[in-house]
């Protein structure tokens, strides 16, 4: 874990960030901590990603679900974790850090609601399963972001989370693969894919339990007292400002996938696939685009995923046919959030003290989570009352002057952020 040195100057500052160490020779980049929760990750995105692979058409052609039933559904499953989110962070950074503590209860929490789906077959016991299964995810998200942040060096935090979102990102690309080969394979397909979905979380909470480090041995080392939460969370205002902003002109990864079917005439039979493009190339440019940000600066990373973004909606909005422009889409969609997932993380942990760093992520994730369900459901309204390129022409629009607001809100990034 990296935590100050109890053997710094008198006059070391007592900032968010603890004091630097001597560059005494060449230190790892990124630590055993983060390869850990990076296979925690990877193991129970394959179990999460099994689940949603099959779950619509479990639901609408197994049990008989409306699509409006569907909807609800999956309203709750995409937005209820940022209702719980601020509740991890808190209790993540109360007694000292019990980050490893909620991040178990929420893995733990997930994995105990795979199986409770075979038993599940109303739309409220359905609906009371998926709830609890973001309540986990809710739960573990901040505090395992706050683990990476915590045991990562201040000047190689970009790629720390960058390596850790690709072997996140490598779960989902082998989670609907393995899901396709248990439904091929079985007869029982779905009773088959919960079941196997939950024996690898299951893996996923031991792997956590054994191999990932408490966070509560930096409390020793923190001589500084704790800072008063109104003065903690100051860093928070502008970096929760510009991902809200942008998170309200971000569509849904579904309705992405459904202007590339309808606009570039992309074959019905690969729909399905078009997740994994995104997640190849997310998967690809994780780490590099991670280090980069930690050369040039979280911030500029960060906007620039947005540009790429944007880019995705111009070619959505283009009247051409050509067959490069579906993998040009899907390249550009995972450099997007290749350039912003971790990434943003890595930016806003630089201002936060380490006796708030759960919480302080907890607020950043909340704000952007539901300014994009907003967005999800804007979209929508738009989509069916405009038309799909009206809806899609506005969001453009809406993310272009985001982004320039963003751009003159972003903090000022640390020289140590930037590496130079």
């Amino acid at each position: 874990m990296y935590v100050a040195d109890s053997r710094a100057t008198p006059s070391a500052p007592t900032s968010a960030e603890p004091a630097a160490r001597p560059r005494a020779g060449r230190r790892r980049a990124v630590g055993p901590t983060v390869f850990a929760l990076g296979t925690v990750s990877l193991i129970t995105d394959v179990s999460s990603e099994m689940v949603t692979a099959v779950l619509p058409l479990y639901l609408v052609a197994g049990l008989g679900l409306s699509p409006l039933g569907f909807g609800l559904l999956d309203g709750v499953y995409n937005g209820f974790s940022a209702l719980v989110r601020l509740v991890g962070g808190r209790f993540a950074d109360s007694g000292g850090g019990r980050h490893k503590t909620v991040a178990v209860l929420g893995y733990g929490l997930s994995a105990l609601c795979k199986p409770l789906l075979l038993v599940a077959g109303s739309l409220p016991l359905i609906g009371a399963v998926l709830a609890a299964d973001r309540t986990g995810k809710g739960l573990r998200t901040a505090p395992r972001d706050a683990l990476i942040s915590l045991s990562s060096e201040p000047a190689a935090r970009g790629r720390a989370f960058g390596v850790h979102r690709a072997m996140d990102t490598a779960g989902a690309l082998l989670g609907p693969l393995v899901a396709f080969l248990i439904l091929r394979w079985t007869v029982d397909g779905y009773d088959a894919v919960f079941t196997v979905s939950f024996c690898v979380a299951v893996l996923g909470v031991l792997v956590l339990v054994l191999f990932v480090p408490s966070s509560r041995a930096a409390a020793p080392a923190a001589a500084a007292p704790r800072p008063a939460a109104k003065l903690a969370l100051r860093p928070l205002l502008r970096p929760t400002v510009c991902a809200t902003l942008l998170g309200l002109a971000t569509v849904s990864d579904a309705f992405v996938y459904l202007l590339l079917q309808r606009q570039l005439g992309v074959p019905e039979r690969w729909f399905a696939l078009l997740p994994l493009g995104t997640a190849a190339a997310f998967l690809t440019l994780a780490a590099p685009l991670g280090r980069l940000s930690d050369r040039v600066g979280a911030w500029r990373v960060f906007l620039g995923g947005h540009v790429a973004l944007l880019a995705v909606y111009g070619l959505l909005l283009t009247h051409a046919h050509s067959p490069v422009l579906p993998y040009a889409v899907l390249l550009l969609h995972g450099t997007f959030y290749a350039a912003t997932d971790g990434v943003l993380m890595a930016a806003a942990s630089a201002g936060l003290p380490q006796a708030r760093r759960s919480s302080g992520l907890a607020v950043i994730q909340t704000g952007q989570a539901l300014a994009r369900f907003g967005c999800s459901l804007g979209f929508g309204a738009a989509w069916t009352a405009w038309g799909d390129r009206t809806a899609l022409g506005v969001a453009a629009v809406l993310l272009a002057g985001c982004a320039v607001v963003a751009y003159v809100l972003r903090p000022t990034t640390p020289r140590t952020e930037a590496g130079t």
